[in-house]
């Protein structure tokens, strides 16, 4: 086998070595296009830092994430219409960040690279090992970029072998190739109005024949903004720390996790009380971040909170999935600063008309009496919670506790939609016994019981999850 044949070799065996290892896809067909959306994570005071001085932080990242949905919009059109592949190359963020925010369908893969020039021909060089014929490379920063000028480059790449999409600042916003091009991207002055013609000057060293698209307008400094088709911040949407108590949690927690991560602008902490299960695994390999803490749901809620980012908290049980929409809903429950709290809706996974019970008993004890429960997901603003002093660290009805002491500093309001929380609990005991339990233990609280003899009592009754009553 000649040298070329065994470096070809080589290549795909380090892309199958890749795609096994997660990192990337078993190769495509022979005749496969590619495209690659470069950008980076929208992370405040790190995303588009020259439009700072006019946006804030938060606008500015809120301009980076807009630009890179728009693109990566585009692109998915192209796939649908041509069968082209498309996957996202980031610098910033992980790629648990990045499924959160695009969706867990898109191939995220991280930049690799010293500079943006060796990122480029890593990208290039991946795609063509793993059997594309056609690749091309968009950034992030031209919100004049459509559907149609991807297909045109795709096109292009028929005619010629190296298409580029020309910036205004001397620059391009898309590079093409039919084939590698080593040394292309090697040593240029990136930021710098030469580029294009450095490249073009290159490319006609090396035989490439090169096409051109039309040429475009990047957004990277103030003055960008003020062009029609310059994207605006939207409103900034407050970020929602889901805090997740776990112990001995393995085969609940991935499901919860992976519905909690169709929100926007979340974040996903698991407070491990010691598993034994490969709980913090799981939840470690969907995305979340994992602490370990004492065991104790109170103790692990108030560990979770402390190191929250976000100006709203959720506390959420491993077993319980909110619905869909659900960051929505407690955005617009929480934006209104009458509102000291917030939960939903019950639904029991389970069916048979007896668990039907105990959730009209939930959402009657709910809107009526508004008194939700953990098992419905318990919504705060976060300086209010630390300012409650958080859960009362007992062993038992802390839940019950915190929404009484939040009653008394404003409503406590329940969303519409349901979380759907497992039916474990009463298929353990009976529904029948359970719910007798349940609210034999509120009584016995009110009575001035101890939660710590509440609930040695509780686990006596073989309901091993050691959930509040309900």
């Amino acid at each position: 086998m000649s040298r070329r044949g065994v470096s070809t070799v080589l290549r795909v065996l380090e892309a199958f070595r890749r795609a096994a290892a997660g990192r990337g896809r078993v190769p495509v067909g022979a005749d496969a296009r590619r495209l690659i959306v470069f950008t980076r994570y929208p992370t405040p005071g790190v995303a588009k830092t020259r439009l700072i001085p006019v946006l804030g932080p938060q606008g500015a990242a809120d301009v980076q994430r807009r630009m890179t949905e728009h693109v990566l919009r585009e692109a998915l059109k192209v796939q649908r219409r041509m069968g082209a592949a498309v996957e996202v190359r980031f610098a910033g963020g992980s790629v648990a960040l990045m499924r959160q925010w695009l969706g867990h369908e898109v191939d995220c893969r991280v930049q690799e690279g010293a500079d943006l020039g060796e990122r480029m021909a890593r990208a290039f060089a991946d795609a063509f090992a793993e059997g594309a014929r056609r690749a091309a490379i968009v950034g992030s920063d031209c919100p004049s970029v459509t559907a149609e000028i991807l297909h045109q480059a795709l096109d292009a790449l028929e005619r010629g072998d190296l298409v580029l999409g020309p910036a205004a600042d001397g620059g391009y916003y898309l590079v093409g190739l039919h084939r590698p091009a080593p040394g292309l991207f090697a040593g240029m002055p990136w930021g710098d109005g030469s580029v294009l013609d450095l490249t073009l000057a290159r490319a006609r060293e090396r035989g490439l024949r090169p096409e051109r698209l039309p040429q475009l307008h990047d957004v990277d400094e103030p003055a960008d903004l003020a062009r029609p088709d310059a994207p605006r911040p939207g409103p900034v949407e407050p970020r929602i720390s889901v805090v997740v108590p776990a112990l001995n949690e393995a085969d609940c927690i991935g499901a919860t996790l992976e519905a909690v991560a169709t929100g926007r602008n979340v974040e996903e902490i698991v407070v491990d009380g010691g598993s034994t299960d490969g709980t913090s695994q799981v939840a470690a390999c969907a995305g979340a971040r994992v602490v370990e803490s004492p065991p104790g749901r109170a103790l692990q809620m108030n560990a979770g909170a402390a190191l929250a980012t976000g100006a709203l908290l959720m506390f959420l049980h491993a077993d319980t999935r909110p619905p869909p929409g659900w960051d929505e809903y407690v955005r617009t429950m929480l934006a209104d600063p009458d509102v000291a709290a917030g939960a939903f809706r019950l639904a029991i996974d389970g069916p048979g008309i007896g668990l039907r019970y105990p959730e009209a008993w939930a959402n009657y004890r709910s809107f009526a009496r508004a008194l939700p429960y953990g098992d419905q997901a318990l919504c705060v603003r976060a300086d209010a919670f630390h300012e409650a002093g958080g859960f009362p660290e007992i062993a038992l009805m802390e839940d019950y506790a915190f929404v009484r002491a939040m009653r008394r500093r404003g409503r406590v309001v329940v969303a519409s939609a349901r979380v759907l929380t497992s039916a474990r609990r009463w298929r353990s005991l009976g529904v029948a016994r359970t719910c007798l339990l349940n609210q034999a233990i509120v009584v016995a609280y009110w009575l001035g019981v101890s939660p710590q003899r509440l609930a040695r009592w509780y686990r006596g009754g073989r309901v091993r999850s050691a959930r509040p009553p309900t």
